[in-house]
């Protein structure tokens, strides 16, 4: 028994001494699956945001070749990643007042003064009527008074300027009484003596103020032979003052007829 067990221990030994002197195997490593779209699109949110913004841009070769990103992907936000920029602009316009507002209504709000649309009475004829009512037509407008011998001779070249262009649909005359103490029924007397036929009327006081604030204070001097042209778009024109011939009114107001609406 003794003998065997011997045995047995230098046969353990032996065996120990071989193991420890043959070579050492590292155990194989088994290479990490490549992984698909779907595994990477798998990743949370959270894993993703964990990124730091320069890991990010080392990440997209396109942004580093080009050294730039554009305003759309610096956004960051999916609407403007995915909005042409034309498509972009033209939404962002249509939600802006002016754009929403019709072009007339605009052009009418901005450009025409407040005595535009103010009731004016029609001496001979007692009819109420606005400057606005003429939209579309061309307007000559004088400020004048009834005392004014410097009026009178205006209003004579007028009268010759209407024999010059005839009957026209599109062309209106007002003269507009500044002296506020002149009554309605004097200018109507003063118009049927001298056979005027065109609109007159008498400014009120405010109006005869906001014509003098627009166009200035020589427009409420009658002897100035002060005159105006409304064009169809509803914008004022000032001639020049001193008595204007029917010729030389002629010429001032040939671009405004032949423009059309």
């Amino acid at each position: 028994m003794l003998k065997r067990m011997k045995l047995y221990g230098l046969t353990l030994a032996a065996l120990i001494a071989l193991a420890a002197c043959a070579p050492s195997t590292a155990p194989q490593s088994t290479a990490a699956p490549a992984q698909t779209p779907e595994a990477m699109m798998e990743k949370t949110p959270e894993a993703m945001m964990d990124k730091t913004p320069d890991a990010m841009m080392a990440a997209t070769p396109d942004a580093m070749a080009s050294g730039t990103m554009t305003d759309t992907m610096m956004s960051g936000t999916p609407d403007a990643m995915m909005m042409p920029g034309e498509a972009m602009t033209d939404t962002m316009m249509a939600g802006t007042p002016d754009a929403m507002m019709p072009h007339d209504a605009m052009t009418d709000t901005m450009m025409a003064p407040a005595w535009f649309s103010a009731a004016l009475t029609e001496a001979t004829t007692g009819t109420t009527f606005t400057i606005q009512d003429y939209k579309g037509k061309v307007v000559l407008v004088e400020t004048m008074a009834i005392w004014c011998s410097t009026c009178l001779q205006q209003q004579k070249e007028v009268k010759a300027l209407h024999d010059l262009l005839g009957e026209r649909d599109d062309f209106v005359s007002v003269g507009i009484g500044v002296d506020i103490n002149e009554s309605l029924a004097a200018l109507k007397d003063y118009v049927a003596k001298n056979d005027f036929d065109w609109t007159y009327t008498v400014a009120s006081l405010e109006v005869a103020r906001e014509i003098g604030n627009l166009y200035g204070a020589q427009f409420l001097n009658p002897p100035s032979a002060p005159m105006l042209i409304i064009d169809r778009q509803g914008e004022a024109h000032p001639l020049p003052f001193g008595v204007k011939s029917a010729a030389d009114l002629q010429k001032a107001l040939e671009p405004f007829l032949n423009d059309a609406m």
